[in-house]
């Protein structure tokens, strides 16, 4: 068995990095965050707001960027939709848009400068201290049976430093992502981190595990990216922070463990990926999947079997 990291701190805060601009969605996000695009009747952030809260992280950070205020808009009061819902007597879409507002303490920083995800995760420093904390990217959405957070933060708790979620993926894909080197740990979901490259040539990965959006940080990544040059794409890299950590002792915020994620993973990241997840929520959906699994499974069989 692992031998357990005395007096770890208890995790408690969240950052959801949200200042990208969103192009490969335009124009749709001219004007309108990505993260507020819907998923049936819910913008994704929602989805990863809710996540946080469901693995006990009540204290929720956003990194926003400009045209973002429709983020903080969402998660506040609404008083005239609420009354005029109230007048309606809607009690069901009263409740709904009152829990937004009621999910968790948030907060919300700027990034005035996007220069990458670690540039974004260092604007958090002030709000989380000298305090561990998660990192939830709104690209990739969790299914919610999975607790993969909470599991992390076990993992956290037992082995100390910071811990990344990762999933197998087919060789060709693993230059989009961070990919990690691993040796097995003490228990057969867990994984030490031996090194990490972000979106390397397939040749010369060194393996078949990628981070996928969910990281549990270490405070001393701080410190690290304070000092991380820009990298790949000219943006400071968390994966190039945690890379560095992963050669540290828990003296000095190190190691860095992995988690492996054999659970569903939903990627809105681009619009065909997009499209898969909305379809798939709808009909895990009982209240839709009556109504839209026929049309469905009517449309695909139109489109496979043309009329002539």
């Amino acid at each position: 068995m692992a031998e357990t990291q005395p007096a770890v701190p208890t995790v408690t805060k969240a950052v959801v990095p949200a200042a990208g601009l969103g192009t490969r969605f335009l124009p749709a996000t001219k004007a309108t965050p990505k993260e507020m695009l819907p998923i049936l009747d819910k913008p994704a952030i929602q989805y990863v707001v809710e996540e946080a809260v469901a693995a006990g992280l009540d204290d929720v950070l956003v990194i926003t960027g400009r045209s973002k205020r429709s983020i903080e808009d969402h998660f506040d009061r609404a008083y005239e939709l609420e009354e005029a819902l109230r007048a309606k007597g809607d009690t069901r879409r009263l409740r709904s848009v009152q829990a937004t507002s009621e999910l968790a303490q948030m907060h919300y920083v700027r990034q005035g400068d996007p220069r990458g995800l670690g540039h974004a995760v260092l604007c958090a420093a002030a709000h989380v201290g000298r305090e561990p904390f998660a990192v939830l990217l709104g690209d990739d959405l969790i299914g919610e049976v999975d607790a993969l957070l909470a599991r992390m933060i076990e993992v956290r708790e037992t082995y100390g430093g910071s811990v990344v979620a990762l999933m197998e993926v087919d060789p060709e894909n693993v230059s989009s992502y961070g990919c990690a080197a691993v040796e097995p740990a003490d228990e057969p979901d867990v994984v030490t981190v031996t090194d990490l490259v972000e979106k390397p040539p397939v040749e010369s990965a060194p393996s078949r595990w990628v981070i996928i959006g969910r990281y549990i940080c270490d405070p001393a990544v701080f410190d690290v990216l304070r000092e991380t040059p820009p990298g790949r794409g000219g943006e400071i890299q968390l994966t190039d922070a945690l890379r560095e950590l992963a050669g540290r002792g828990a003296d000095e915020g190190g190691p860095v463990h992995g988690v492996l994620f054999p659970g569903r993973r939903y990627d809105t990241g681009n619009t065909v990926d997009y499209l898969r997840t909305v379809v798939e929520f709808a009909c895990r959906r009982p209240d839709l999947a009556a109504e839209f699994l026929p049309w469905l499974r009517s449309f695909v069989a139109e489109k496979d079997n043309p009329q002539t």
